[in-house]
């Protein structure tokens, strides 16, 4: 009987931590606005890109149509909140995006690619 009581006991406590535990993987709210500012900030970079003519406006068409995609994507990410891949999948393309960025502002030739 003792045992059988010490194992419920210890069945229990389990269980109520398997939710604190699940909550520790989520992203704290601080990481999502961080993510959310970086998408706007390269959303930013491109439209001054574009005004300085450093881009061309068919380059920075293709620059918004994938920081679009980057904002969807995080859309539908932070419906649950975050985890760390995906936080990790939305840092890889947001840096993907500033690359082709920079890519873009250096080919002076008004063609994507």
């Amino acid at each position: 009987m003792r045992k059988l009581l010490i194992s419920i006991a210890m069945l229990s406590a389990t269980a109520a931590a398997v939710p604190a535990s699940a909550q520790a993987w989520r992203i704290q709210p601080v990481v999502q606005r961080q993510i959310q500012s970086d998408i706007n900030q390269l959303q930013n970079q491109i439209q001054r890109a574009q005004q300085r003519r450093t881009i061309s406006a068919r380059e920075a068409v293709g620059l918004r149509r994938d920081a679009v995609n980057v904002q969807r994507l995080y859309n539908g990410y932070v419906r649950n909140g975050l985890t760390r891949a995906e936080v990790t999948t939305l840092q890889a393309q947001v840096n993907r995006v500033h690359a082709r960025l920079r890519l873009e502002k250096r080919d002076w030739d008004g063609r994507r690619g």
